[in-house]
């Protein structure tokens, strides 16, 4: 069916109404709601959407990685995905691992997995942990 409407002036309309938030909030009636009107609580997100923001996140934390952990990608494609997994997961909180980060850098990786199992990180993550420590030890998934 085609629109006779005026897509742009009701986008702009919508943002005037509607106001643009980039940050999850409470609307007036309680909902839980983001971006311009989106209800959370009743809607949710579709499957594309979900998509979508996983791969901005991905694309958010190689940057950070490449920012703070300029030698990251030295490591073999194994090692890369599970620097970037702690990554997604800890955000700045992986600079708490510094000598963790070290035997990473120096390719100490059974030092490294030692480390990243010593970790309160890894008593919260569980199973997580111990796949990912396996994987920097032998750079195998």
């Amino acid at each position: 069916m085609t629109e006779t409407f005026d897509r742009a002036a009701l986008i702009a309309e919508l943002k005037r109404d509607e106001g643009e938030r980039f940050k999850p909030y409470f609307d007036t009636v309680g909902k839980i709601t983001i971006g311009i009107g989106r209800n959370l609580t009743d809607g949710g997100i579709s499957q594309s959407e979900c998509e979508i923001l996983l791969h901005n996140d991905i694309a958010r934390t190689l940057r950070w990685l490449d920012r703070h952990l300029s030698w990251w990608r030295t490591l073999d494609a194994v090692r890369q995905r599970v620097l970037i997994n702690m990554a997604f997961n800890l955000g700045g909180k992986l600079l708490t691992f510094v000598n963790t980060l070290d035997a990473m850098q120096r390719s100490d990786y059974a030092a490294a997995a030692n480390g990243m199992l010593a970790s309160k990180w890894a008593t919260q993550v569980g199973q997580r942990a111990l796949r990912l420590a396996n994987m920097m030890r032998t750079g195998i998934i």
